[in-house]
């Protein structure tokens, strides 16, 4: 994150010695004006009031554009308030309005073109079909900026911040609510998606498709219609993140999909109805996680092989591990599990009897959710030890052979 800052500084101040300032606003040049007379690497001054160009404003020379006492450029519904045509360019400070829903183009608040070393930072976006969208771009940042939509169906809304076929981009510390998905990569390489919060966004708060050697940092993701998914890529690391509240009957913390040598390390699941589905993932490491008060922990489906879960918290969880399969080829070990009934005579911290997370009451659940109305009853507790001592229809092989006896 540093790093691809100090990089658009760097080249943006370059181009910028022998810069001019211009201003636009009342008293001033207007936008048309302005741009016309511009200069490579100038500076836009850009002063408070309301912007209806009746068209969209497009940059296509390198410069940097500051809104004094945040103006509006306000799209009417009609057309792209901003189109970014060029590299090296700053965007900050201003608000960005109403950008038009269209089935056959994505209109943007703000959108990059095939562009190098853009920065598009504390702005304030409202309204608009995408937020943010960069289009094959490269090196290019996006941070601090809060984008708000009030989207009402998947189909008819817009992601918050939306990247496509780009590499080495940073995500930083931006809010995001209200859109379809709340920030969404595709074919996206080597980037950083680092401290934004997404938030009641209708469909994920993060949507990660065809994406690889990417990294998520400190992100919350808080109730969100369906949570997070990430699908079909490989050495995603994501950690210290936070999936909390994402609830209901196809809703995940966060949903991995055919992933591959990735990891997740010290994220906080907290009052999901799932807290992670896993389909078709193999060589994925899972360590110093916790996972509080949902519903199901881990579903793990029998299209995964060799994860390994090391040192995570299961605390209060209604059930740790459901899986569809007896043969079950991933690896639980030295994890904390609050409903384990073992002990340790050694007193070296780990218990002398493996434990098998999977019950048979969450077998029965999962295949119907209509026993749920069973929880906590005398009948499903006889049948929880009934499979402890006789087990017949829970996976023999996963087991935590040395469970931790405290919180890790």
């Amino acid at each position: 994150m540093k790093n691809s800052l100090i990089v658009c500084a760097l080249c943006l101040l370059a181009g910028a010695i022998h810069a001019r300032s211009l201003h636009v606003g009342a008293g001033h040049m207007g936008w048309r004006a302005a741009l016309d007379a511009a200069q490579p690497f100038d500076t836009l001054w850009v002063h408070g009031g309301e912007y209806r160009e009746g068209a969209s404003i497009e940059i296509t020379k390198p410069m940097t554009l500051i809104g004094v006492d945040w103006p509006l450029l306000d799209g009417e519904l009609r057309y792209q308030p901003l189109s970014i045509r060029s590299s090296y360019v700053s965007v900050s400070g201003f608000r960005v309005a109403n950008s038009p829903s269209n089935g056959l183009e994505d209109f943007a608040g703000i959108k990059v073109y095939n562009a190098r070393y853009v920065y598009v930072w504390g702005n304030r976006l409202d309204n608009n079909y995408f937020g943010i969208y960069l289009s094959n771009c490269v090196r290019c940042v996006v941070t601090g900026n809060l984008l708000h939509a009030l989207g009402t169906a998947e189909q008819t809304s817009g992601n918050g911040v939306h990247a496509w076929k780009c590499d080495s981009i940073t995500i930083a510390f931006n809010t995001a609510r209200g859109h379809r998905d709340g920030i969404y990569f595709e074919f996206v390489t080597n980037s950083r998606i680092e401290g934004n919060h997404s938030e009641g966004n209708l469909r994920y708060g993060l949507h990660f498709m065809f994406s690889h050697n990417d990294h998520y940092e400190n992100n919350t993701f808080l109730h969100n219609g369906a949570g997070v998914a990430v699908m079909y890529s490989r050495r995603v690391t994501m950690h210290g993140n936070r999936f909390w509240e994402n609830q209901g009957s196809s809703a995940y913390g966060i949903l991995l999909k055919d992933i591959s040598d990735s990891q997740m390390t010290e994220n906080e699941f907290l009052d999901n109805t799932t807290a992670i589905y896993m389909e078709g993932c193999t060589r994925c490491h899972f360590e110093h996680n916790t996972f509080r008060q949902n519903g199901w922990a881990l579903k793990l489906q029998a299209s995964c092989e060799d994860n390994l879960f090391i040192r995570n918290n299961f605390v209060a969880n209604t059930f740790d591990v459901a899986t569809n399969n007896a043969l079950v080829l991933n690896r639980l070990e030295s994890n904390y599990w609050d409903k384990y009934e073992g002990y340790d005579l050694a007193r070296d911290g780990v218990g002398d009897v493996p434990f098998r997370p999977v019950s048979l009451y969450a077998r029965i659940a999962d295949d119907m959710p209509y026993a749920m109305m069973l929880w906590r009853s005398f009948m499903v507790a006889l049948l929880d030890r009934a499979e402890k001592v006789i087990p017949s229809l829970t996976p023999e092989n996963l087991r935590d052979d040395s469970p931790a006896m405290k919180l890790i």
